[in-house]
């Protein structure tokens, strides 16, 4: 089952419930998701549902950040999409396995003691390893430690 056809599902459980922002939100992702599918003129895939979902969540989160504080408005309905949009996101990779998959870069380069000249050369192989799968904040900061 594609996430397009989960999320109706609970899109139509939300009007049923009669859960009007549950049902905006869910609308809103049912709606990036099917705008992505038809650019692209074919199914998506996983990678990219889940691509869709995380950029919907990092829009969010930047409209709730950027709100003024005295706007409880917007950050309150900002808070209850990101609410709902988590529920079908895929869990992000943990720091452990970020180190791993860092460290099986390094041995497939050939890198012992990596330096701070080989992060742009380690990036390129190692991004789209964890593309999707994990922040690449997350990535830069653990892969940094891991810099001599």
């Amino acid at each position: 089952m594609s996430k397009i056809d989960i999320v109706r599902a609970a899109m139509v459980e939300a009007m049923k419930a009669k859960d009007k922002a549950r049902k905006d939100s869910l609308s809103m992702l049912l709606s990036a998701l099917k705008n992505a599918e038809i650019d692209k003129r074919e199914p998506l895939t996983e990678a990219e549902e889940n691509a869709i979902v995380k950029k919907e969540i990092k829009q969010t989160q930047e409209t709730y950040d950027l709100a003024p504080a005295d706007r409880e408005d917007i950050r309150g309905e900002a808070a209850a999409r990101l609410a709902v949009y988590r529920e079908f996101a895929p869990a992000d990779m943990s720091v452990e396995q970020i180190t791993q998959v860092i460290r099986s870069v390094l041995d497939e380069l050939g890198l012992t003691e990596p330096t701070a000249k080989d992060k742009g050369a380690i990036m390129k192989v190692l991004m789209p390893k964890v593309k999707g799968k994990a922040d690449g904040k997350v990535v830069n900061e653990t892969l940094a430690s891991m810099l001599k």
